[in-house]
């Protein structure tokens, strides 16, 4: 089994920034992806963002492209998404998310996830 457990999120003003760490331990594997997705009440969980964990490639939706970067530091098997010039549409619980296998955007594919983290931008 392979645990994630997600960090960093909180209140910000917007225009502010905030990052989130994405911890894994366990059965970890080098191959596969790791993602963000996010999921805003009364709304569907929705793709963030996705780094390719063997490539490093990375994959972003079109509403953060430009403002979130999705990373990583494979000596401490953790993913960071770095979310600047945030909005109140960015208030969501974000979630990291791992699968060993071909996946990338669609969140029903992944199959270890963390447990969320709240992220609330204040207009």
């Amino acid at each position: 089994q392979v645990q994630l457990v997600e960090s960093g999120g909180g209140l910000v003003q917007a225009g502010g920034s905030l990052r989130l760490s994405c911890a894994a331990s366990g059965r970890t594997f080098s191959s596969g992806a790791r993602a963000w997705f996010r999921q805003a009440p009364g709304k569907e969980r929705e793709f963030v963002a996705v780094i390719i964990w063997r490539s490093g490639a990375t994959y972003y939706a079109d509403s953060v492209k430009g403002r979130f970067t999705i990373s990583r530091d494979n000596a401490k098997n953790t993913m960071y998404l770095q979310m600047n010039s945030l909005q109140p549409e960015d208030t969501a619980v974000y979630y990291c998310a791992a699968d060993a296998g071909s996946v990338l955007r669609k969140y029903n594919e992944y199959h270890y996830w963390g447990q969320g983290t709240q992220v609330t931008v204040s207009s």
